[in-house]
């Protein structure tokens, strides 16, 4: 009989993927998880395959290393190296000639990209097939890999869905923007791993680096600084200066594709610009297309400790004006991310959820890179554990030290241990509403006694009071005997309205006092001290003794308005209240910001969205300023539409523009659209977002 003779291999795509949940995914090669088998089937020619006069052995090349594994005819697959096992089929006599092969993994395998061959020896001769390429991920569905985690539902959450929404604000007036992770869009997952490629470690030492890629710890560490550009070929160039000129305003990107996708046009040259949440945005795509279960976090008045000593100062002149006299600063909000992963460098009960922060602010063994760092070690003060736990566990509970000058003379002081950590902050697996894990980060004694309304809560808006007085040896003092002042929000400002407020004035005294009343006002962004003061109120109150007054002052929207697009209106109001006669001062302050008006999306028959089949989405905006607005309008979303649908608009005084947008799932699941307008004047960039429920057919 003639011999046995392979004629293809087929690594069986659709079959494959389908098993491995990476169907979706888009790459050039067979994409796969470790630690699961997968089937190759070889077509022959001549006789059946005889194990007594030939040899089978596949070969897989990873860079320089490279592995043998023979096929056997029995056993098991092995959970800790490579191995090829015959799968067992009843012969088709008149079926075409095939071999099934299962081919596993270990579960502890680098991931990258693969280069596979079999290698057919018999007595006389030896031949070589080459069976193409598979990218190798992470996988949190099997038992024995580090990444494991146990809920189908959180794996769909954090590994499979590619919706998000990002939280920004501040902790009283909180906004949920929308966020395309774009895993599955095309080409995404093969310029995920080129950025492992480039970073500076595989640069130095291709080997060592591939034989670490087998360690969530080492992968998140290296992504989280291939995700900004200071020191290598990385993705994004951070900017907080308000003058994007030369790139793209940080508020405008609404996915990650976009960015990604320029990134390897432009020859792994940085784009221009990012802030800490597309930073955060951008680091959670990678690390999900990677197969490692990954979530974007929000830390509301998120402290940055430049000198390590766990105290943020602040200072303000007589007249309640914010100065910049510290380097530390608190951030409104930041925003990270948290990868589950075990952690056996750690020692024992540090597994679960990472913090890894891909914003550039400070060093990490000489690189611009933070974590990953256990949020168990930050909740236990366990300062001493890898990597930079002493920098998170300040941007979520440094105290903060509130100091009036004048003169270069102090002349009050207090210390606040609430306000840093305010509300940390996920979107809820499977909605999209907010979840609140502070009590993750921080036992219940170093919270915030009592949560400001939801955003978007109607009614007043109680601002957290926090007063000044002399200070004492302890640092805080018994309620004032003297005078209190507080500030109450009348409402969550809006851009485009007036912002309305009452300052709260008690005399504690049986006596009637004259005062003085200093009111400011001043621009600020997210991530440092404020500007210049764009409006104040002073005025001298006579007070009755034990009475309380209330005044209520209103900022018109011409005062607050700012010159660049931004959709974090950020202001710092402070009040600072003077006894004319024992010359006290009291100090209340409180930073808000100022929401954009949201966008209405809405689907034509929202409950009835199939896979394949024409739609119809309206986006609705009525325009509330005094003045005619214009701007551009952009819809995306990621299986939805293959191409972004843009308009420029113009839209009258009380005007309701309605624009409808067609558009064809490619993709059945939770899907999301949205929308945003970026209007030019009043500058501002308004969101809005529908999620849909696409139907297989």
């Amino acid at each position: 009989m003639d011999k046995f003779k392979v004629r293809t291999i087929d690594l069986q795509q659709v079959q494959n993927q389908t098993h491995h949940k990476t169907d979706g995914l888009s790459s050039s090669t067979v994409v796969l998880r470790r630690g699961q088998a997968f089937t190759v089937t070889i077509n022959y020619d001549g006789r059946p395959f005889d194990p007594l006069k030939e040899k089978l052995i596949f070969q897989i090349v990873l860079g320089p290393v490279s592995v043998e594994v023979p096929v056997s005819r029995l056993g098991q697959p092995s959970l800790t190296q490579w191995s090829a096992v015959l799968e067992r089929r009843l012969p088709n006599p008149t079926g075409p000639r095939a071999l099934s092969v299962s081919l596993s993994s270990p579960a502890s395998a680098s991931i990258g990209v693969y280069t596979l061959q079999l290698r057919v020896e018999a007595r006389l001769n030896v031949k070589t097939h080459s069976l193409g390429q598979i990218t190798l991920l992470c996988n949190p569905w099997c038992q024995t890999d580090s990444v494991f985690l146990q809920s189908e539902d959180l794996r769909t959450e954090y590994v499979r869905s590619d919706i998000g929404l990002l939280f920004k604000g501040s902790p009283g007036n909180m906004v949920s923007r929308p966020w395309s992770f774009d895993q599955f869009e095309k080409g995404i997952l093969d310029i995920c791993m080129k950025l492992l490629q480039l970073s500076p470690q595989h640069q130095a030492d291709m080997r060592t680096d591939l034989q670490n890629r087998s360690n969530p710890v080492y992968i998140g560490r290296v992504i989280s600084a291939m995700v900004n550009s200071n020191d290598d070929k990385g993705v994004l160039m951070g900017n907080w200066s308000g003058d994007y000129s030369g790139g793209i305003n940080p508020s405008q990107w609404s996915g990650s594709a976009d960015i990604l996708k320029k990134w390897a046009e432009a020859q792994f040259r940085p784009v221009k610009y990012g802030q800490c949440w597309v930073f955060a945005a951008v680091m959670c795509t990678v690390m999900r297309a990677l197969g490692i279960p990954t979530r974007v976090i929000t830390n509301f008045n998120s402290a940055h400790d430049t000198d390590g000593n766990m105290v943020i100062e602040e200072y303000y002149n007589e007249m309640g004006k914010k100065l910049s006299m510290s380097k530390d600063s608190i951030w409104n909000f930041h925003v990270w991310v948290e990868s589950w992963m075990k952690r056996p460098d750690l020692g024992q009960g540090y597994d679960g959820w990472q913090v890894l922060d891909a914003t550039p602010q400070e060093k990490s063994a000489g690189m611009f890179r933070c974590g990953p760092a256990a949020v168990k070690a930050i909740y236990q003060k366990k300062v001493e554990a890898q990597y930079d736990v002493p920098f998170i566990f300040a941007e979520v509970n440094a105290d903060v030290r509130t100091i009036i000058i004048k003169d270069k003379k102090v002349l009050s002081t207090s210390i606040d241990k609430k306000r840093v950590g305010a509300l940390i902050s996920t979107k809820r697996p499977g909605s999209m509403l907010m979840q609140d894990i502070t009590s993750e980060y921080k036992t219940e004694k170093d919270k915030l006694p009592s949560r400001a309304p939801d955003a978007g809560a109607a009614g007043t808006v109680a601002i957290s009071r926090h007063h000044l007085r002399e200070d004492d040896s302890a640092g805080e003092r018994e309620a004032s005997k003297g005078i209190e002042v507080s500030l109450q929000l009348l409402k969550a400002p809006v851009v485009g309205e007036n912002i309305s407020f009452n300052v709260i004035i008690t005399n504690n005294m049986a006596a009637p006092k004259l005062l003085k009343k200093h009111v400011n006002a001043q621009n600020k962004e997210y991530n440092r001290n404020p500007t210049g003061t764009f409006w104040e109120a002073h005025d001298d109150v006579k007070i009755a003794p034990n009475e309380t007054v209330t005044i209520k002052h209103e900022i018109p929207f011409n005062a607050y308005m700012l010159k660049e697009a931004v959709e974090d209106y950020m202001v710092n109001l402070a009040v600072v209240i003077e006894d004319v006669e024992s010359q006290e001062r009291v100090l209340a302050s409180e930073e808000f910001n100022i929401r954009s008006p949201a966008l209405s999306v809405q689907i034509q028959n929202e409950f009835s969205v199939v896979i394949n089949t024409p739609q119809v989405a309206t986006v609705t905006f009525t325009n509330l300023f005094n003045v005619a607005v214009s701007g551009e309008l952009t819809v995306s979303g990621s299986g939805l539409l293959e191409e972004k649908a843009q308009m420029t608009i113009t839209i009258q005084p009380r005007e309701t523009m309605k624009r409808p947008v067609n558009f064809t799932p490619k993709m059945a699941g939770a899907k999301m659209l949205s929308a945003s307008l970026v209007l030019t004047n009043p500058p501002t960039v308004l969101h809005g977002f529908k999620t849909i429920n696409v139907q297989a057919s």
